[in-house]
């Protein structure tokens, strides 16, 4: 385990600290992803896929599409899409453009695009990347314009295709923990895109007028109007609600169908998952600084519940304290210039997001050049 992480309290089972947000602990220190995967082995998964079926025959309609899958192109749009496909259903994948693609993330959209119609909406770039700007300075978090489109975009295509099924991949916190009963959801309604869809407190509306946005450019990062929803009948549910979810399964399944993979940076575990955003680095470093954990945690803690590797070798590999300078083959550099921020700005970023709680008076691995920087990560 690095130096940094060691004044956190961590589940007794895998390496979740009790500084993740909303994650619970029971009296064993358990937390409560661990216990949602315990209840994996009491569900009567045969069951629960006829509910999908029944669901599919439900979303019957005129536009030539039964669902939209929600996708990036990665391993899990992969798996869902293929797996709708076997099941006899006609998806269409929709992508919302992501902040900073990669060469690997465009060839993984237009791999899933051999399999089913994909449609991509692409947000205007400079509003874009002022919110990019806005959300790295101001809250600490890069990606707060791609994570609200998640939740906006394939509601908003709903609408537009009238198509009234959309059918995301595994539920948040039934996969990486919650409060207690957010795990048993199985629709992906309003009110928990409200409470778990990204907003870190930040509505779209507070930000027209900010760096000359508009209401128009917001319109992309906001939820179509509730008329237009219930006129279609719009309903979202999470498929991992409905097959036992498994990372490894499926990445497996989407390289056999020729996804391809690369080692996102040192700061990863899997070199299979957020391959398509080169901000993701910053991200995931940003949570690192406020919570003392990061995206290696999360994909250990997974392979530690499924067995894959032990709590105590998965702690010594462990390397989510190292800066990622370079994600994907792409500079931290280059993703600050195409936002507009500094050297400087960003520096001061950190040192304001830094949980003083964990790491104390220091920066962690911070290092006062570019070039110095370079050399850590």
């Amino acid at each position: 385990m690095q130096g940094d992480l060691l004044r956190l309290q961590r589940c007794s089972r895998c390496l979740y600290p009790t500084t993740k947000p909303d994650l619970t602990f029971d009296a064993n220190g358990v937390c409560s992803a661990c216990t949602a995967f315990d209840k994996r082995a009491m569900v009567d998964w045969a069951k629960r896929k006829h509910e999908l079926e029944l669901l599919l025959e439900t979303g019957k309609n005129s536009s030539g599409y039964d669902c939209i899958v929600p996708s990036s192109g990665g391993k899990d749009s992969h798996w869902q899409v293929l797996t709708l496909i076997e099941m006899g259903a006609k998806p269409l994948v929709v992508t919302a453009t992501t902040c900073h693609l990669t060469e690997i993330g465009r060839a993984n959209i237009d791999n899933l695009a051999r399999y089913a119609t994909t449609v991509e909406f692409s947000p205007n770039k400079v509003t874009r990347a002022k919110l990019n700007k806005i959300g790295l300075l101001e809250i600490g978090d890069i990606s707060w314009p791609e994570h609200v489109s998640i939740f906006t975009t394939p509601f908003r295509a709903a609408c537009d295709f009238g198509i009234p099924l959309i059918f995301y991949g595994e539920c948040p916190q039934e996969a990486y923990g919650g409060p207690p009963g957010t795990d048993e959801a199985k629709e992906l309604t309003q009110r928990w895109v409200q409470e778990f869809g990204g907003f870190i407190g930040l509505r779209p509306h507070d930000l027209i007028g900010r760096d000359e946005i508009t209401a128009h450019d917001m319109v992309d990062y906001t939820p179509p109007p509730i008329e237009k929803l219930k006129a279609v009948g719009v309903r979202a549910y999470f498929l991992g609600q409905f097959f036992n979810w498994g990372s490894r399964r499926n990445a497996r399944v989407a390289k056999e169908n020729g996804m391809q993979f690369k080692n996102p940076s040192l700061a990863n575990w899997w070199n299979f998952e957020n391959l398509d955003n080169a901000q993701t680095g910053l991200h995931d470093w940003f949570c690192y600084l406020k919570f003392g954990y990061g995206r290696a945690t999360a994909q250990l803690s997974v392979d530690i519940r499924n067995g894959y590797i032990t709590r105590e070798k998965a702690a010594s590999k462990n390397n989510e304290s190292w800066f990622p300078y370079p994600y994907i083959g792409v500079s931290v550099d280059d993703v600050l210039d195409n936002i507009g921020v500094g050297f400087n700005q960003q520096r001061d970023a950190e040192r304001r997001f830094t949980n003083r709680e964990i790491f104390g008076t220091r920066n962690p691995r911070y290092t006062d050049t570019v070039d110095e920087r370079r050399a850590t990560g």
